[in-house]
C-alpha cells in the first residue's frame, strides 16, 4: 500500500501539512469530542490536562468545562503546540492554560497535578500504552479521572488498514482499552460505544 505522507501527517504533525491537518481536526472531530466530553463532568475549579492536544479545540472545551480551573497540553509535535498556542492565546494570556511540547511516557509535571486528563484520537500512536497509562495515573490526583475517546475501535470495514496508512498506529477495541487501563493500575473503568460505528470511549479512575 502506497503510503500518503499527508495522512502520515496525523501521527506527529510537522511544517504546512500538518498545520493544516490540525485546523481540519479541530472542525472535524468536534462531534466526536463533543460525545466524549458527554462522559466526564469536572468540577468548574478542576485542573486538566489534555495529552495529545494537537489543534486545541479540546482545551477550549476544557476550559469552558471548568471557568474556574485550569487547562494544560501537551503534544510531542512542535507544530500542535504552535497551533494550540494561536487556538487559545486568550486564555494563555489570562493564565487559565499552558501548552508544552512534552511526550506521555515522561510528563513534565509532579504527582496529584490534575483532577482530569483527556487524551482524544492520541492512544493510538503510543509505543509503550501501558506504561503511558501509569505515567498519566502518577500526575492524577487521588479520585481524579481519565478519558480516553477514539473514532477508530476496529469494528468498521477499513479500521485494519490504518497501521498501514499510519506507521506506528494501533488500533483499539473497547475491551482492549479496558485491559490496557486495568494493568496501569485503574479503577472504576467504564467503556462505551458510540452514536457511530467505530466511536469508542474509555473512563476510568486514579
Amino acid at each position: 500500500m502506497n503510503i500518503d505522507p499527508f495522512i502520515q501527517n496525523a501521527a506527529k504533525p510537522v511544517g504546512s501539512d500538518g498545520e493544516a491537518i490540525l485546523r481540519r481536526m479541530n472542525q472535524s472531530h468536534a462531534d466526536l469530542a463533543a460525545w466524549g466530553f458527554s462522559h466526564v463532568h469536572p468540577l468548574p475549579g478542576a485542573d486538566t490536562l489534555d495529552v495529545g492536544c494537537g489543534g486545541g479545540m479540546n482545551l477550549v472545551t476544557l476550559l469552558r468545562l471548568c471557568p474556574a480551573g485550569t487547562a494544560t497540553g501537551i503534544d510531542y509535535s512542535a507544530t500542535s503546540v504552535r497551533v494550540s498556542e494561536q487556538t487559545n492565546a486568550t486564555a494563555i494570556a489570562e493564565g487559565r492554560c499552558r501548552i508544552l511540547q512534552a511526550d506521555v511516557s515522561h510528563l513534565p509535571f509532579p504527582d496529584d497535578s490534575f483532577d482530569l486528563v483527556t487524551a482524544f484520537e492520541t492512544l493510538y500512536f503510543w509505543p509503550v500504552p501501558v506504561e503511558s497509562l501509569a505515567e498519566v495515573k502518577r500526575v492524577l490526583r487521588p479520585g481524579g479521572s481519565i478519558l480516553i475517546c477514539h473514532e477508530a475501535d476496529g469494528s468498521r470495514p477499513g479500521d485494519e488498514l490504518w497501521p498501514q496508512k499510519i506507521p506506528g498506529m494501533r488500533v483499539y477495541s473497547a475491551e482492549q482499552l479496558r485491559e490496557l487501563l486495568t494493568q496501569a493500575g485503574y479503577t472504576g473503568i467504564a467503556t462505551h460505544t458510540g452514536p457511530r460505528q467505530g466511536w469508542v470511549v474509555a473512563t476510568a479512575q486514579a
